[in-house]
């Protein structure tokens, strides 16, 4: 009765068959500034991530899963509530979540359906471990710590469970990168300094590409503990790529213990079990580090999903994906819960379990940015199947459209030509019509920064 009345309460009341056991486990496993192709499933040979390639071997890789928001706050809020960082008002880390928002947040509705709801490592809506041993619907496992971490979430499997399971572990790594980059102890792993020679290359796109937005130099010169490397040489950038793939290695070890486990329960039958990372980092890709930035490097992000019963095992998904506003949805459609109607994401469980590439999904995703810890800027992204359009409010080369096919690196802004001028309009009115869907047109007045077609 108790949880019922929640329910009511909370305007997401289950039909009765939900209630059923037959209900799958939910595990969300997720890492800190992992960029998409930052794991040897993806094809990178420069850093090996065999536990995160067994993920990606029992299920399906989604690969054009964008963040909500290329910052952790902001991007966690995002997944947590349904709302995108500018509907909730996490524009920037350190915000706590809106008091309307907080009953119909993701936990909070798991536990109320009658899940068993447990929460390990870095939660980071605001404060960096979940505030109490119970809060927001989760049971605490394990604060902000990667070591013990994975510990934790494999003892909690190992619990007899009544009800179906929701087990979010939320690792740092690689996150620790930012460390490396200011010469600083790195907090939750230990890494070697190799030979130069013995350090992954540069990227293809390692140079500044014509007609970018000149913006992003200016920002990057703002604060030298945010961007450190604006004076690496080439050598400095080989061993910041060598020291993120290695945390992206130690943070894999941590996750194979999960993996592990998963195998030895054969929680495969009847678990859904979802990777991620709450943005990217740039990896040296236009000479950029860190994060907020909307490069392919930092907004495209890791996902997979296995469905019960490893339907589709292996497969690579072209549809797209917001990894923040369709969390929700698609895990409240697992779980058989109404998401609260203001909810705007998409779910993607009928894509997951179809594993079908030609299936119709969303026709676009929107990223949006702020550089709130520095100049103030804003950018969105509005990615469809062929294009990334990518949007500042200030500067020269503010506007710019790139080749998805073709041009994965972003290194020939096609908005300078007018051949592409249509193209760019179609992208101008799909952002204005996600603003108007968002009701973000007069809280935030961002359609002004939309240039006239």
């Amino acid at each position: 009765m108790k949880h019922l009345t929640a329910l009511f309460a909370a305007g997401a009341l289950l039909p009765a068959y939900s209630f059923a056991q037959d209900r799958p486990n939910i595990i969300y496993i997720m890492t800190d500034q992992q960029s998409a192709t930052a794991m040897s499933c993806a094809g990178n040979t420069d850093v090996s991530t065999p536990n995160i390639d067994r993920l990606a071997s029992h299920g399906v890789r989604f690969e054009n899963a964008y963040c909500a928001f290329p910052l952790s706050g902001p991007s966690r809020s995002s997944m947590f509530t349904g709302y995108t960082p500018a509907e909730n008002g996490v524009n920037k880390n350190g915000i706590p979540i809106p008091e309307a928002i907080k009953p119909q947040m993701l936990g909070t509705l798991m536990e109320q359906a009658g899940y068993t709801t447990a929460y390990a490592g870095k939660w980071h809506v605001h404060t960096n471990s979940l505030p109490d041993k119970h809060a927001f619907g989760f049971e605490r496992l394990h604060e902000h710590n990667d070591y013990g971490l994975a510990e934790s979430a494999v003892e909690f499997l190992r619990r007899k469970h009544e009800q179906p399971f929701f087990l979010v572990a939320s690792f740092d790594n690689p996150h620790n990168i930012c460390e490396y980059a200011r010469h600083q102890n790195l907090p939750y792993a230990e890494i070697g300094e190799p030979a130069l020679e013995d350090c992954p290359n540069l990227p293809a796109n390692f140079h500044i590409a014509p007609y970018d937005a000149d913006v992003l130099s200016y920002e990057r010169s703002l604060k030298y503990t945010l961007y450190p490397t604006r004076n690496y040489t080439p050598d400095d950038w080989r061993r910041y790529r060598n020291a993120y793939f290695r945390l992206i290695e130690n943070v894999d070890r941590e996750i194979g213990k999960i993996v592990d486990e998963i195998d030895k329960q054969n929680l495969w039958e009847n678990t859904v079990i979802i990777f991620t990372s709450d943005h990217g980092d740039g990896m040296g890709a236009h000479q950029w580090n860190q994060k907020t930035v909307l490069y392919e490097e930092v907004a495209n992000v890791p996902f997979i999903v296995c469905t019960p019963g490893n339907k589709h095992a292996g497969k690579v998904l072209p549809q797209l994906v917001n990894n923040g506003v369709d969390l929700l949805p698609s895990i409240c459609d697992w779980a058989g819960i109404k998401a609260p109607q203001k909810c705007q994401g998409v779910s993607f469980r009928s894509v997951a379990e179809n594993g079908n590439p030609a299936q119709s999904h969303q026709p676009y995703v929107v990223t949006e940015t702020f550089f709130v810890q520095t100049g103030g800027t804003q950018g969105w992204i509005v990615r469809t199947v062929d294009y990334k359009y990518v949007l500042y409010n200030s500067g020269k080369n503010r506007e710019m459209l790139y080749d998805m096919k073709n041009d994965r690196g972003e290194m020939c802004n096609l908005a300078v030509e007018n051949k592409f001028q249509e193209i760019v309009k179609q992208h101008r009115a799909l952002l204005r019509e996600w603003l108007k869907k968002h009701d973000l047109i007069q809280k935030s007045k961002s359609i002004r920064f939309i240039p006239k077609d």
